[in-house]
């Protein structure tokens, strides 16, 4: 099914009846990224899993969004479909987008889940500001000697060779990604009124469980739990422990 919000086509998917879940995708991903929670969760609730624009089969924005671009869609597609109130399960960054729109619109937010939630910016060491400027100066080195009709043409083909992979696979959405990637959310971690679960791999290296630990002393009403053995993706790693935790926390006053 699509919604046209603002003249973009956003596909999403609905199931179920009951309490309203939204499921919100990691970077990268679309709607069937969440697919065994998907079809676990609406035997119980009404559920609803969406692509984010840019993403799956939903169009692309017409300029470089940040997230509370992201945020304030959701606000539309509650609108649209007639929701006042809905829980929210976000990975990743879906997490992003469940912290700012929880501490923004507390009265349209039940309960939150977020799992291996990104949204805060790590702590920088001297290594890392040394590497940044390593980096900058082969950038400027690269443009200075590479053959190229424009400038433009020159960083696409220096980010092409040593972007990250993060960048590198972020395509069309690259500048969406960079403004994404550098907001820090941590200050709408106290604004969050919802009731709150973080779930988190033990081992998950790209949003490591220390931002987990962090979520939960500064979000008023929160718990963590963290599962042995599983990584970035710890839903699916841990896939009926996550279904069963996750229906318990929805479910419960």
């Amino acid at each position: 099914m699509f919604l046209k919000i603002n003249d973009i086509e956003i596909f999403y998917k609905k199931a179920g009846s009951g309490k309203k879940v939204f499921l919100l995708h990691g970077w990268g991903g679309r709607a069937d990224s969440f697919l065994p929670v998907f079809n676990y969760l609406s035997s119980k609730y009404e559920v609803y899993a969406i692509d984010f624009p840019g993403f799956g089969e939903s169009n692309q924005p017409s300029f470089p969004w940040d997230v509370d671009d992201y945020q304030e869609m959701l606000f539309k597609i509650f609108d649209c479909l007639g929701i006042e109130k809905a829980s929210l399960i976000g990975h990743s960054f879906g997490g992003r987008v469940s912290i700012l729109f929880s501490a923004k619109h507390p009265e349209r937010v039940d309960k939150v889940i977020l799992v291996d939630s990104a949204g805060m910016i790590p702590q920088r060491t001297m290594k890392y500001y040394l590497k940044v400027r390593k980096f900058k100066i082969m950038k400027a080195v690269f443009v200075l000697f590479t053959k190229g009709t424009s400038k433009q043409e020159k960083l696409d083909k220096f980010y092409e060779k040593y972007g990250s992979k993060d960048y590198k696979e972020a395509g069309s959405l690259r500048q969406t990604f960079v403004k994404v990637v550098n907001q820090d959310l941590r200050p709408y971690l106290p604004q969050i009124k919802a009731s709150t679960l973080l779930i988190w791999g033990e081992n998950d290296k790209d949003t490591p469980v220390s931002f987990g630990k962090i979520m939960e002393k500064e979000i008023p009403d929160a718990g963590l739990i963290v599962f042995k053995d599983a990584g970035h993706f710890s839903y699916l790693d841990k896939l009926h422990d996550f279904n069963v935790i996750a229906d318990q926390f929805l479910g419960g006053v």
